[in-house]
């Protein structure tokens, strides 16, 4: 017999007559038994993938009917066998579907392209090749599904179609029939525009056909569709491939190589001398655990004092999509209501419960649509921080938010997510966060009603009222104990009238309470109805008439130092407060600080989002803005604020000297009275500082520009340039600059503004717009010659080292790197020689004159031993060593000096430096002739790259695919 899944699903005699399967839930069982052949399919999984998360109840009496059906089916087809070697049996709580191998045509075509990749003569292996794509006669399982479960069920096998087919291209390319291709080809990065491998076929077809010019144009060609769709620059092999073209290499006449047909070697940049990457790894013969995948789960705890709400349960649970639905837009939900009502506590509560729902993860974001402060978060620092939990590397994240929300919905078209947008200011906030297909599930929450998504996306609103008498009683039973509720009953209905029935107010009277359990309920009512006040200047609502009441008398019971943190903080900009910054804002030692934070947290005023972190509502912000205009002259605000700004500013520049000691790095004024600098002693409590500040850090710089503090501005973010760039974060780098030339014309200070020029330089240049980035690092060249500062100038002209390194111009780094070592060497700054000193000659190793790249990098590593302060520089100098040690031929000398620069990158946790000694150091052991070990330093290189989730990592592992195992 002879089942076909690759197309429409049938079933066919020895004699070729089809067997009806009429029903579409017929073929999708048979198929699902035939995936994965010969094995046990649960009956769970079957109604699952059969009926979705909810099936009939009558699903198990449906499944065993089917399973009769589709057994008789398979019976007929198999003729005088069926009893044989075709059989569906029913084991345990699952199904079996045992069939001869070759009567499946998936399993057929299968075994044909994993034995094609054995037969090393290409014309023979593009024919068996082409034999098993002829097994395909449309989309597999074409009649048995479709959606997201088709996608589920096939996405393997589509992809593993497409793979054949280019391995069959690789097969004829290595054949010789290049002219024959060009036509196929460009037809078929027409079908698949994103697929780089199917650009460097072409390009390599063209090459060899002696169309070299238009080899080229399709690499262009290739890089404006990857540049408008994605936002991203080609990948290493397909920029290493035209650099090949470009240079005539002779390689590029034999088989193509790799994905991309790379014929050119990994050639190393020019950003000899920067960090990059996180953590430590093992020697050199072990090999690193292999990444694993993460799950986002990025929902934060719920709120203990939450009641009722059941209605609205039960309505998001109804809108939950499953695998059945056959919606095709994914459901969105506007989750409305004045501030205060619950609204964030009602979307984590469902979120929570719900979360198994959603096996692809959970992503959340509060973007502060309604903060005191304009500081609501924008749709590109989202769409990054989201891609980058769906695992996208940073090199990878587009520049440009259309390019970023693209990748984003066509990452969430596989997955079934669940997306909790908090605190949208509008519309225009939100929807370039919302996905593209069904599956997903968003949940929105706004005071604003959002009506523009119920209109156009069909948002499902649900306006979210106050709390009804009972369910805000239940509040206080919870928070209080029935029998101290049960014994007031007047006073208990007059606190919930006072406090309008809204979560939040009721949630701060019951911590009171709780916090004085000798107080009558009585005596709280009454200091209430004294205090009636209102908080209408903030919201026209009735809700809150007595809100304020609440929150005054709450602040009144503080003690006087509390009462002022309280006010000052907010004055401080971002989601978040650790208790240096409070310290700092208050102008006392953070010892002091710590009580005041706790009474504030006892007093439900502020809240221990993580440990260590504060943060308060922002009705409260809000509440504590009103007092602190009201009790705080403008002159206290002004040297809070500064106290604050030199906080993180100091912070930054010693977590900075940390990670980079013996840079050359910027004199600050010393901090004001009153600062309190963060305890940091290590590169990893450096490294931890920024990223638990990093979207404080965003808030801070904006803030200071807005404020006039433009000096803590522009230094601040030439600060953080490090840091973005260790990390990859290059798009939030580029727009914290950018944010600070924005407010550039206030800046009279021009070292300010070479400052500020040099690090936007960095920021873009990272991006991949390398030409804008020399004429940003130029002005700043100009500006600090104009200013007479040696040590900039020479700072600059490595940027520009690293600049033309990336545009192909080794002949102007040079230059650049040599003007720098004589600027260096007229100001003492040993460090700085001996970078220069090794970028130079790192670009002498590059144009082959290596006894001449040697005395350079040899005195670079000399100064470097001398000075003794830069770990990382020194294990820059090592490895440029070995590799002209390498080409001298050298062989024994080049592997120890690659083992010397590995130790040293582990005792400073460059992983990402340490992947490129190690690529190195294979090549040297593949040039030695010992593959074996050429392939386990790769595999460890590749291992800390996935783990990076960083580009370079596609490259590699086609440079080890040809290595025997």
């Amino acid at each position: 017999m002879e089942i076909r899944l690759l197309g429409a699903v049938e079933l066919y005699t020895d004699g070729g007559q089809l067997v009806p399967l009429r029903r579409r839930q017929e073929r999708l069982t048979l198929a699902v038994l035939l995936l994965d052949p010969d094995r046990v399919v649960s009956a769970e999984r079957l109604v699952s993938v059969l009926w979705g998360q909810t099936p009939p109840a009558t699903a198990r009496a449906t499944l065993q009917a089917l399973m009769s059906r589709v057994r008789k089916a398979v019976h007929v087809a198999a003729g005088a066998d069926a009893d044989g070697r075709a059989r569906l049996l029913a084991l345990g709580e699952g199904y079996r579907l045992s069939v001869p191998a070759d009567s499946v045509d998936l399993h057929r075509f299968q075994r044909m392209v994993e034995g094609a990749r054995a037969i090393t003569d290409p014309r023979r292996r593009s024919a068996q090749l082409a034999a098993a794509l002829d097994l395909w006669r449309g989309p597999a399982l074409a009649d048995a599904t479709t959606g997201i479960l088709r996608e589920r069920l096939c996405g393997g096998i589509e992809e593993s179609r497409l793979t054949a087919l280019l391995d069959r291209i690789d097969a004829d390319l290595s054949a010789g029939r290049h002219a024959e291709l060009v036509s196929q080809l460009s037809e078929l990065v027409v079908d698949h525009p994103l697929q780089e491998r199917l650009h460097g076929q072409l390009m390599l077809a063209l090459y060899r056909s002696g169309r070299r010019a238009d080899a080229l144009a399709a690499y262009r060609h290739a890089r404006r569709l990857l540049v408008a769709e994605l936002g991203l620059e080609p990948g290493p092999s397909l920029r290493e491939l035209e650099a090949a073209i470009i240079g005539d290499d002779p390689g590029l006449g034999s088989a193509v190589a790799g994905a991309a047909g790379a014929a050119a070697s990994t050639i190393p940049g020019a950003e000899r001398g920067t960090t990059s990457g996180a953590g430590a790894a093992g020697a050199v013969t072990e090999l690193p655990a292999p990444p694993v995948a993460v799950v986002p789960a990025q929902l934060p705890a719920g709120v203990a004092a939450f009641v009722g709400r059941t209605a609205y349960l039960s309505r998001l649970d109804a809108l939950r999509p499953d695998e059945s639905d056959e919606r095709h837009d994914p459901t969105i939900v506007t989750i409305t209501g004045t501030a205060g009502v619950g609204k964030t506590s009602l979307a984590l509560r469902w979120a929570h419960q719900a979360r198994r729902a959603f096996p692809d993860g959970q992503l959340y974001m509060d973007l502060r649509g309604f903060d005191a402060e304009p500081a609501s978060v924008g749709p590109s620092e989202v769409l990054h921080a989201f891609l980058h939990a769906l695992q996208v590397p940073a090199q990878r994240i587009p520049a440009m938010p259309a390019a970023q929300s693209s990748l984003y919905r066509s990452l969430l078209a596989e997955r079934r997510m669940l997306i909790v947008l908090d605190n949208a200011r509008d519309a225009d906030q939100v929807r370039p966060l919302l996905p593209g297909t069904a599956g997903s599930m968003v949940v929105i929450t706004s005071r604003n009603r959002l009506s523009s998504l119920l209109v156009i996306e069909g948002a499902h609103p649900m306006h979210v009222d106050l709390l009804t008498a009972g369910e805000a009683r239940k509040l206080l039973v919870d928070r209080l104990g029935a029998s101290r509720v049960a014994a007031e009953p007047d006073a208990v209905a007059e606190i919930v009238s006072h406090c309008s029935r809204l979560p939040l107010a009721l949630a701060v009277v019951a911590a009171r309470a709780a916090a004085n359990p000798e107080f009558p309920l009585a005596a709280i009512a009454s200091e209430l109805r004294a205090a009636r006040g209102g908080l209408d200047a903030f919201d026209g609502d009735e809700t809150f008439t007595g809100v304020r009441a609440v929150f005054s008398w709450s602040y009144r019971a503080l003690d006087p130092p509390a009462a002022r943190l309280f006010r000052l903080l907010s004055l401080h900009p971002g989601p978040d407060i650790a208790a240096p910054a409070a310290a700092s804002l208050a102008g006392v030692p953070v010892r002091a600080v710590r009580p005041l934070l706790a009474a504030l947290t006892g007093a439900h005023l502020l809240f221990e989002q993580s440990p260590g972190r504060y943060g308060f509502h922002d009705l409260l912000r809000a509440y504590a803005a009103e007092l602190a205009y009201a009790h705080e002259a403008t002159a206290e605000h002004t040297q809070a604020q500064g106290r604050l700004f030199d906080h993180y500013l100091h912070t930054a520049d010693l977590a900075n000297r940390l990670l980079y000691p013996g840079r050359q790095l910027m004199s600050l004024s010393p901090p004001r009275p009153g600062v309190a600098v963060a305890d940091l002693a290590a590169p990893p409590q450096a490294v931890a500082w920024f990223a638990s500040e990093q979207r404080v850090l965003l808030g801070v710089i904006n803030h200071a520009a807005e404020h006039g503090f433009d000096r803590h501005a522009w230094q601040l973010a030439g600060i953080l340039t490090t840091f973005f760039h260790r990390f990859g974060l290059w798009h939030t780098m580029a727009a914290t600059q950018q944010t600070v030339v924005t407010a550039a014309s206030r800046i009279t200070d021009p070292a300010g503004r070479a400052h500020l020029h040099r690090s936007l330089a960095v920021a873009i240049a990272a991006l991949g717009r390398d030409d804008d980035a020399q004429a940003h690092l130029e002005y700043a060249l100009d500006r600090f010659r104009e200013l007479g500062d040696s040590n900039y100038q020479a700072d600059t002209h490595m940027g520009l080292v690293w600049v033309h390194g990336r545009l192909g111009q080794p002949e102007l780094g040079l230059h650049h790197a040599e003007q720098a070592l004589a600027l260096w060497r007229t100001t003492g700054h040993r460090t700085g020689q001996a970078n220069a000193l090794n970028n130079i000659g790192w670009w002498h190793a590059q144009a082959g004159r290596y006894e001449e790249a040697l005395a350079y990098c040899g005195q670079a590593l000399d100064l470097h031993h001398e000075s003794g302060e830069n770990t990382h520089d020194e294990a820059v100098a090592l490895d440029s060593l070995g590799f002209i040690h390498h080409h001298l031929g050298q062989h024994d000398r080049a592997v120890a000096l690659y083992g010397q620069a590995l130790a040293r990158y582990r005792a400073v946790s460059s992983r990402y430096y340490e992947t490129r000694t190690l690529t190195r150091l294979g090549e040297l052991h593949l040039t030695a002739g010992d593959p074996a070990l050429a392939r386990r330093t790769w595999e460890q290189a590749l291992a800390i790259l996935d783990e990076l989730t960083h580009p370079d990592a596609d490259a590699l592992r086609d440079r080890l695919a040809p290595l025997p195992g």
